[in-house]
């Protein structure tokens, strides 16, 4: 599909110039990186209008980003001519704070020219999420400030048909070479997009839900002549846009996605699962270097468990203990509401503990919600979502599907991975960090951030927050869960295994309910190598901080250690280890 006539000519001149040849001998390194990030930066807010409102830039077009084919392989050449221009300079050269920026610049690129290479735009969708419920999820939060805004949402809407075009014809020529999403995960992953398929009203519809609330600077007229043609836009182009991907997820894609649930039965497979170590772990580990450290972890942490089982006197074996928990009705809630409450008195108490452990807090407050109705039956216990970049407060998400299947002993682990300390302290303060340029400040790395909120739930021990027996055994079990996911990942994408032999070494290993084995087996099918990201990132935190306390002795403050790796932002597993062992060093240095 060719780019509009509109866009083509300023977006092809963009890239022209960023591939064009770059001296960097003008300058020193810094100069050379710091205009080469710039341009790239600029590049991203241009390709990626919702990226440039969401990080509060004005978006340089009305437009929907280009998804189709043809941008792929252009971006994927814009990417590797970036990565020569980054060769050119002499990282050796640059400072501390320039080298820990280069570092994360350079694995973004790469990581971004890997899924070029891989085509991974083929299968836009994972374990987690899809890019039709993410559009949805993106209208939802938009906010129409001024008929600047307003006009630019309309435009938006009548560029849904093509973009979700373009997703589609990715998505058959992805089917046609056997790169496909396997067809296991795929059933019922179509609900966002079939409640939208079947509506009959287009005001009913998510992407109408902005027009509810325009600003005052509207007039009357105008405001009506915007719903009006909202609604029109959406009746006539969006909901039969949506309606036509539906049938084609239906009728083609599921009866001819593959049956197999490894990533080494893609196309280059096996340097597709290395590639997507690479991005998420942050460095370049075998499969097999991680199913044995997964494999040495669920042995110490089985051994914690069965000592806990003991302190209790339990008349039963571990997989007795294990279905005890499962079942008995005293560790589950019976409404949504209860469940709920027990998330917010967790949440609450820990906030109170916070200015023991920490230094800097976060302005953003955070809330308490459940996770909506359409994505709760295939969606995790919880999940944070972040706030606007314009201060907004986060929301902890706890899934009140099934209530059977949610343990409230569960909670404060969970409570303490999703909000504080976890993903809230480290997202809003993120936020607040301006200093860091926008390519680092807006960046997620799954190991940094998902290892410090595993890292936030082994804290809990020292902050008081786990009270029972039964607390501290459900902090054991999501910490078996995360050293689980090193053996039942690589398991499956690497070594060959079945999704019933990663259901059942979950299952004999952690006191998580049946059905949320089910559901996290099938994110890891659907999404390789993220999951490894969790213990990996959570590993390197505690051995850096086992580090730093050996090394500084009585000099060792915990609150500094904790705001010296939140002020970091997200950064790689090296970038990471070089900053805590420099922050060491200059201890020593100011302490006699």
């Amino acid at each position: 599909m060719k780019l509009r006539a509109s866009r083509a000519p300023f977006w092809l001149a963009l890239c022209a110039a960023l591939l064009s040849p770059l001296s960097l001998s003008a300058g020193t390194a810094a100069e050379d990186f710091e205009a080469l990030w710039k341009a790239d930066w600029d590049w991203r807010l241009t390709q990626s209008p919702r990226m440039a409102g969401g990080v509060g830039e004005t978006p340089r077009s009305d437009h929907l980003e280009s998804v189709d084919e043809a941008t792929q392989q252009a971006q994927g050449q814009y990417w590797a001519e970036l990565l020569r221009k980054l060769d050119g300079i002499d990282a050796n050269a640059l400072n501390v704070e320039d080298y820990a920026n280069y570092a994360i610049f350079r694995h973004q690129i790469e990581t971004s020219l890997d899924g070029v290479r891989m085509r991974a735009y083929q299968m836009p969708m994972n374990g987690d999420s899809s890019f039709f419920g993410g559009l949805q999820h993106w209208a939802q939060r938009q906010q129409l400030s001024d008929a600047a805004a307003v006009n630019r949402y309309l435009t938006q809407l009548a560029d849904v048909p093509r973009w979700l075009g373009e997703h589609q014809a990715n998505m058959a020529a992805g089917l046609a070479a056997g790169r496909t999403l396997p067809k296991i995960i795929l059933t019922g992953r179509d609900g966002p997009l079939r409640s939208e398929a079947e509506l009959k009203d287009p005001t009913a519809s998510v992407f109408y839900a902005p027009l509810r609330t325009l600003p005052d600077a509207l007039d009357q007229n105008a405001q009506q002549a915007a719903r009006e043609r909202a609604a029109k836009l959406i009746g006539e182009q969006v909901l039969p846009a949506q309606r036509r991907l539906l049938a084609f997820l239906v009728d083609d894609y599921l009866p001819g996605a593959r049956d197999s649930i490894g990533a080494s039965e893609l196309p280059d497979g096996d340097a597709y699962y290395r590639a997507q170590i690479r991005e998420f772990v942050t460095q370049d580990l075998s499969p097999e270097e991680i199913h044995q450290t997964g494999l040495s972890e669920v042995a110490r942490i089985r051994a914690e468990m069965e000592q806990i089982i003991a302190e209790l006197e339990f008349d039963g074996d571990f997989a007795a203990f294990l279905k005890f928990l499962r079942t008995d009705p005293q560790f589950y809630p019976t409404t949504p509401y209860q469940l709920l409450a027990h998330a917010s008195y967790y949440a609450k108490k820990i906030d109170g503990k916070l200015p023991e452990y920490f230094g800097k807090l976060p302005r953003a407050p955070y809330g308490v919600a459940p996770v909506p109705d359409a994505i709760a039956p295939f969606y995790t216990a919880g999940r944070y979502v972040p706030g606007g970049r314009n201060g907004g407060s986060g929301t902890y998400w706890v899934n009140t599907y099934q209530l059977d299947a949610r343990p409230l002993y569960a909670i404060p682990a969970l409570t303490l991975h999703e909000a504080v300390p976890g993903h809230h302290l480290q997202n809003a303060l993120a936020a607040e960090a301006e200093e860091q340029p926008p390519f680092r400040r807006y960046n997620y790395l799954s190991v940094y951030g998902e290892g410090w909120g595993l890292y936030a739930e082994w804290l809990g021990q020292e902050m008081g927050i786990y009270e029972t027996p039964y607390d501290h055994f459900g902090r054991l079990t999501y910490e078996m869960w995360r050293a689980c996911r090193l053996v039942v990942d690589t398991g499956m994408h690497a070594k060959g295994w079945s999704r019933q032999q990663a259901y059942d070494y979950m299952k004999n290993n952690t006191a998580l309910s049946e059905h949320e084995i089910g559901t996290e087996i099938d994110r890891y099918i659907g999404w390789p190598g993220q999951a490894l990201s969790y213990k990996l990132g959570e590993l390197e935190i505690r051995r850096l901080r086992s580090k730093a306390q050996a090394d500084l002795g009585a000099r060792f403050d915990l609150k500094a250690f904790h705001d010296q790796l939140l002020a970091l932002g997200s950064v790689t597993l090296p970038v990471l280890q070089s900053s805590v062992e420099r922050w060491i060093a200059a201890q020593t240095a100011a302490t006699p």
